[in-house]
């Protein structure tokens, strides 16, 4: 036999009631958001409404990509600005250090007023020698010719080393006769030559002075002394 337990007619009426009244309240909410959906997308326009907005979605979205391409093309641009600002900043510096460099050059060039001058206004300027290592003589010099409507001169330049050898005096001519880089030797200008060059010094030779000679066809056209 069951038992079965049977609420009392009172609180079933209650819950029934309420069951009722929820019912209503689901059925006028959902009547309500179905009018407010037909008050904002009326029948008939919902696909219509959509398209329009998809449409402007599509439209901003493509003007969107083109701020950026233009924001991403002016940046390229601001780098490229940017990187030649700095190699025409180098170019200028460099520009301005290479004329300083003339400016010294025109001051020395200025002071290059023969003081010597010899036949033909040949002369030497500038004689300056140093050792370098114990068996190494550096020297720098200028070969000038002054005068106006000079022609090209050619001749050939002869240095003579007083030296302590061995406890005794002795002199050193460069370059030797018949030696290889006679050569370098030769002069060819027609207003000025800087020479620059080593010589080689014998083993234990001491350097007291320098002579540098300009010869022509073998003559002397012009010589400067330098004691070290």
């Amino acid at each position: 036999m069951t038992i079965r337990r049977h609420l009392p007619w009172p609180l079933r009426a209650v819950i029934f009631t309420a069951l009722i009244a929820l019912g209503g309240v689901l059925a006028k909410w959902a009547y309500d958001i179905d009018v407010r959906l037909h008050e904002h997308l009326p029948a008939g326009t919902s696909s219509g409404r959509m398209e329009e907005l998809t449409g402007q979605v599509k439209a901003l979205s493509e003007e969107r990509d083109r701020l950026v391409s233009a924001a991403d093309a002016a940046e390229s641009q601001l780098s490229i600005e940017r990187a030649s600002g700095a190699q025409l900043a180098t170019q200028v510096k460099a520009l301005e250090s290479g004329n300083a460099k003339l400016k010294e050059d025109l001051a020395f060039f200025e002071k290059l007023l023969p003081t010597n001058i010899g036949a033909r206004g040949i002369s030497i300027q500038k004689l300056h020698a140093n050792m370098t290592t114990p068996s190494q003589l550096h020297y720098q010099m200028l070969a000038v010719q002054g005068g106006k409507g000079s022609g090209e001169f050619v001749g050939n330049l002869q240095l003579v080393l007083t030296v302590i050898q061995n406890g005794k005096s002795a002199m050193i001519t460069f370059p030797e006769a018949n030696t290889a880089d006679a050569a370098q030797y030769r002069l060819s200008f027609r207003y000025y030559q800087r020479l620059d060059g080593a010589l080689t010094l014998p083993q234990g030779a001491v350097v007291k002075a320098i002579q540098a000679r300009v010869l022509e066809k073998g003559q002397i056209r012009a010589q400067e002394s330098e004691n070290l």
